[in-house]
């Protein structure tokens, strides 16, 4: 399934607003196949840029959404197959957990 229909279907659906901004941040990948590496190297990407910055204000609010939305539906996607679940939510957080270092 293409990862922009696999959004689509999410229940509830998230608003559009940030819909938007989530496919803006995937880019090309938005119309590639799903997978929670896609989706989480969007989140990576994002927090990255926003942890670059010297300070945030409010304007970063909705990045900041999207990056918990992005890293919440990568989730969501790993844990449809329990086998590679804990492999995928550990590399997951081992990359967004570098930023920090």
């Amino acid at each position: 399934m293409i990862l922009l229909e696999w959004l689509e279907t999410r229940t509830p659906a998230p608003p559009p607003r940030l819909l938007h901004r989530i496919v803006d941040v995937l880019g090309p990948n938005a119309n590639k196949d799903v997978s929670s590496d896609r989706l989480v190297d969007a989140a990576n990407h994002l927090l990255r840029e926003l942890s670059s910055r010297p300070a945030l204000a409010r304007d970063a609010a909705l990045d900041l959404l999207t990056v918990d939305a992005l890293v919440t539906y990568a989730f969501e996607y790993a844990a449809a197959s329990p086998d590679t679940l804990l492999d995928e939510t550990t590399r997951a957080i081992e990359r967004l957990g570098a930023i920090a270092e």
